[in-house]
């Protein structure tokens, strides 16, 4: 099959993404497929017959420490620098089978590029534009959980730049959408609230106010409905923040997660009701916080477009029960493939 692996874009994740996407581009490659990556912003100028002979990878992509400069980006586009599609994005996209979406982030995980294809008729991997865009958005999908008596973390919101409300300390503060733990911070100390706040509002003017839940960190992927073995996550040091979760030797990861049979259940049961209630599709990845001292999940978050670097948690997850790499990507398409038939 012709495949566009579309990545990039202009959300703070964009290097992660075209990391993603470099890497699915070679797995696809290597099952037979003529699959190319095509930054979605910045788009392709070249010969457009020629485009799926090559594989479109710049190898010296890399993740820098630090989330990239998105001014700096949009202004080095050529020609007309609005709107997220570059050129030939858009008819590269429709002489494909299918797009392998590796976008994470705003403008990609949010339902606005599917809903797009959708109109076009571009198929796509992955969730539609509805169950992207509830999981985008951390307040409606906990208000989503909060129906489904899903536990997650007690929480307020600010808008607009609104003045935030008291609210207990510890908390967590975040921007309502993203990803990455872009704009995350954990408040301790009732003098670094509002800094946490202006840190969150950088990124967007809503904001979410979470107590904390201490405990251990993990994450659950599910693949054409089946729930993965859960993975645990341990930073060697603060929280599995951008740098944590992209610079190798930073964290440590333990797959299959060490829990007994009775909560490794219990994972994948909420993890499940998670994926199903926010109208999630193909493939997706759910975290959690198991509280200290109790038996207790409470759901961090969903992400309906999850990572697939070398470093990703999902892959990992995967991979413990036999999916290597390659067919991971793979059994991605053919399970996109399948809403499309009649």
């Amino acid at each position: 099959m012709d495949i566009v692996v579309l990545a990039g874009g202009v959300s703070t994740e964009r290097d992660v993404s075209l990391i993603t996407g470099k890497n699915v581009t070679k797995a696809l490659r290597r099952c037979g497929h003529r699959a190319t990556l095509l930054d979605v912003f910045m788009g392709y100028s070249g010969n457009t017959a020629a485009f799926f002979e090559s594989d479109g990878i710049d190898e010296t992509l890399k993740i820098s420490e630090t989330d990239p400069d998105i001014k700096a980006l949009l202004a080095s586009r050529k020609g007309d620098a609005k709107g997220l599609f570059g050129e030939n994005v858009i008819s590269l996209c429709k002489a494909a089978d299918i797009v392998f979406i590796a976008l994470h982030g705003e403008d990609g995980e949010d339902g606005k590029v599917q809903a797009a294809f959708d109109l076009m008729g571009i198929k796509y991997t992955g969730s539609g534009s509805f169950g992207s865009a509830l999981a985008m958005n951390k307040y409606f999908s906990k208000q989503l959980m909060d129906t489904h008596g899903i536990k997650n973390a007690k929480y307020v919101v600010t808008k607009g730049g609104e003045a935030a409300p008291d609210f207990p300390l510890p908390c967590v503060i975040k921007p309502f959408s993203g990803g990455s733990s872009v704009g995350v911070s954990i408040v301790t100390d009732r003098g670094d609230f509002e800094n946490a706040i202006a840190q969150a509002a950088k990124y967007e003017s809503d904001i979410i106010i979470e107590e904390y839940v201490k405990g251990r960190e993990f994450s659950l992927g599910i693949v054409g409905g089946e729930a993965l073995p859960p993975i645990e996550i341990i930073p060697k040091e603060g929280f599995y923040d951008y740098k944590n979760k992209y610079q190798e030797g930073m964290t440590i990861e333990i797959c299959p997660a060490e829990l007994d049979d009775a909560l490794t259940k219990k994972m994948q049961e909420n993890a499940k009701r998670v994926f199903e209630a926010l109208d999630l599709e193909v493939y997706g990845r759910i975290d959690f916080i198991l509280k200290e001292g109790t038996d207790d999940f409470y759901c961090l978050e969903a992400n309906s477009l999850p990572g697939m670097t070398s470093m990703s948690l999902l892959p990992q997850e995967a991979a413990a029960v036999g999916i290597e790499y390659d067919a991971l990507c793979q059994k991605i398409v053919d399970l996109s493939l399948e809403k499309y038939k009649d």
